[in-house]
């Protein structure tokens, strides 16, 4: 156990070297850090209870899934009879279930089975408990009642989220924040927490944003004034626009092009007024959709719709045919990024609701930092102290590998540019106890080596040799708790059972290999006849 060849040795002292080294760019500051090149600019990123910033809870409007889910079975159930040219009538939606009323008796049993064919197993291919997505039933006098059932919002509540988490991420990305918190909370929430961010109320602003956009022409058949007067045709109907002071236009409903067919959307100015705009690119679908739209209307004015507010209303001079174009109006530098950032991030499948928000300022996680280090300090110094009192010479080797270790949980940390917070300190903290341990069961293994009658070389090779399995052992299940609490965690728990793992496997490295590596020196060099243990 105490023998090292040249090349093995050198290995560990390199490790050990390299991983500390990945912790220096956390000295020095972040524009200078900058300045080097990528590879060297990963370190350790702040949390929001260390450097401040701002924390939302979003709930997502289950109301609006309900609805949607009941607009969709309706329109359902229009489309599936039409194919199957069955006459029906009283198509509604009504509580939680959709009511269509065939017309011919005849047709009854056929309207029956061809709306059933619309109820899906819930959970996909496995199915769950046998529940599924409509429940189709015959209510009589040529009456089908499809209802939706809990369950099934359910499943579509937990999709919406899962769908909103990835694109409240783009969103917040596109702010250029770094390493945000955004996760599900509960079976309707979203928990958004972007460091740094000292004034959320940009951030409000995108997120609460549906940012359905459509292209839609402009009914040029019906004035405003008319369509406000009731005289408002049933293809159209009347919207408002976004900048004030508000301007009444009447809008076919028709979409020609969905949002959802934008590649691309960048802010940028007007070569002819300097103005801020927005530039914008379809897909290839979408572009030949745009194509097709602009040619047919050439001299119209068409309608950029956002969440059912006109934000330009421009008049086709040409055809538009490279699947590309510009969006401009009363925009500021700011609004034009802020729309760019919306239309690349996508739509969200529901409104989101800020039911709780918060910020924590700067003074505030300055004043955590240095409550965290001073914890550190006292804690490492009484440590130290201990073990210098109990081992003596053995105490100081046992020092100096957990002091690698602690680097090396920086220098991990680093290189995973993970997030440290308060909680992650006190997980650093309660690593150099669980470091010292190790160190601990070592000595006091070849404590009893020596009292067993071995000599020096022979007791310390031993009680390296027997304590090996106790210290694995305490070590695995500690970071199988860590583990644990990682996976069903969340925020400050998981930022603890991150420096906690990672602590460990610094732990078994350095107990196992710089402390033994020291002391191997140490003998080589010493010959020691008696340990000063």
């Amino acid at each position: 156990m105490l023998y090292f060849t040249r090349w093995k040795a050198l290995a560990i002292i390199l490790t050990a070297l390299v991983v500390c080294l990945c912790a220096v760019p956390n000295f020095f500051p972040e524009a200078k850090v900058k300045t080097w090149p990528a590879w060297a600019q990963r370190r350790m990123v702040l949390g929001l209870d260390l450097q401040g910033g701002s924390y939302l809870l979003l709930e997502v409007d289950s109301n609006y899934v309900k609805k949607e889910k009941l607009d969709q079975v309706r329109d359902d159930v229009r489309r599936v009879l039409r194919e199957a040219k069955i006459g029906y009538t009283g198509l509604n939606s009504r509580n939680d279930a959709v009511e269509v009323r065939i017309s011919k008796d005849t047709e009854q049993a056929t309207a029956l089975s061809k709306l059933r064919e619309l109820s899906q197993p819930l959970g996909g291919l496995l199915g769950s408990n046998g529940q599924r997505s409509l429940e189709v039933t015959d209510a009589g006098g040529g009456l089908i009642r499809l209802t939706v059932p809990p369950a099934a919002i359910t499943e579509r509540i937990r999709q919406t989220i899962e769908q909103s988490i990835q694109i409240v991420e783009r969103r917040v990305n596109e702010l250029g924040t770094v390493e945000p918190v955004i996760q599900r909370q509960g079976t309707d929430r979203i928990l958004v927490q972007v460091p740094g961010l000292q004034d959320p109320t940009r951030l409000k602003e995108l997120l609460g944003k549906t940012a359905k956009m459509e292209f839609r022409m402009v009914d040029t058949t019906v004035s405003p004034d008319q369509a406000q007067q009731g005289r408002l045709p049933p293809e159209s109907e009347l919207l408002m626009s976004a900048s004030p002071p508000p301007v009444p236009y009447v809008v076919k409903k028709q979409v020609l092009v969905s949002g959802a067919e934008l590649s691309d959307a960048q802010p940028g100015f007007d070569q002819r007024t300097g103005e801020p705009i927005v530039s914008f690119k379809f897909n290839t679908t979408g572009a030949r959709k745009f194509a097709q739209a602009t040619s047919e209307n050439v001299g119209q004015p068409f309608a950029i719709v956002l969440d059912n507010k006109v934000i330009s209303a421009p008049v086709i001079r040409e055809p538009i045919t490279g699947g590309q174009g510009q969006i401009s109006g009363s925009f500021t530098v700011q609004s034009a990024n802020d729309l760019a950032i919306l239309m690349r991030a996508g739509a969200l499948p529901a409104p989101l609701t800020v039911i709780e928000e918060r910020t924590v300022g700067p003074g505030l996680g300055q004043d955590s930092i240095e409550k965290g280090e001073l914890a550190a300090y006292v804690g490492s110094i009484l440590v130290i102290v201990f073990m210098l009192v109990t081992y003596r010479l053995f105490g100081v080797f046992a020092n100096i590998a957990v002091a690698v270790n602690v680097a090396m949980i920086f220098g991990l940390l680093s290189l995973l540019n993970a997030t440290l917070t308060l909680p992650g300190i006190a997980g650093i903290v309660l690593t150099v106890g669980i470091a010292v341990d190790s160190n601990v069961l070592i000595y006091e293994r070849i404590r009893e080596e020596l009292r067993g009658g071995r000599n020096a070389i022979s007791a310390i090779d031993a009680g390296f040799k027997r304590a090996l399995a106790t210290i694995l052992d305490s070590n695995i299940t500690t970071f199988i708790a860590a583990a644990v609490l990682f996976y069903i965690g969340t925020g400050p728990v998981r930022g603890f059972a991150v420096t906690l793992g990672i602590g460990i496997i610094t732990t078994v490295f350095t107990a196992f290999t710089m402390t033994r590596l020291i002391v191997a020196g140490w003998v080589w060099w010493k010959r020691p006849q008696t340990v000063p243990i």
